[in-house]
């Protein structure tokens, strides 16, 4: 199966910048498309931003021009870039992942890390 591990996520002040990563290990024969989500205490998980293989990434409104998504296709990592943090910002941070692997295709998941935004 496929595997995705993230990294990155902290505590920083409001203003502040942090940049996660998460890499998707297994017998991957290719990515579609690799996303960014979060979910704050008490809300429902929301996408933060959607990257295809080829194409145009797309954000939420609530982080656009304050958050970069980028991935490196050969190494099956996707990045987020964020700046300007709020601590409206403050959630866990999952990454996703579809494609097809060696058993099939495949949607798999992170298993979270945690950003903090102080005031």
């Amino acid at each position: 199966q496929v595997q995705l591990v993230e990294s990155g996520g902290e505590l920083v002040q409001a203003g502040g910048s942090l940049r996660l990563s998460c890499a998707a290990s297994g017998i991957i024969f290719s990515i579609n498309a690799m996303g960014w989500y979060r979910q704050a205490p008490g809300k429902q998980r929301e996408l933060v931003a959607l990257i295809p293989r080829i194409g145009i990434a797309n954000y939420a409104d609530s982080v656009k021009g304050r958050f970069t998504i980028s991935r490196d296709n050969a190494k099956n990592t996707v990045f987020l870039q964020m700046n300007s943090l709020k601590p409206e910002d403050t959630a866990v941070y999952y990454c996703n992942a579809r494609g097809r692997a060696l058993y099939g295709d495949f949607d798999s998941w992170g298993q979270g890390t945690q950003v903090t935004v102080s005031s």
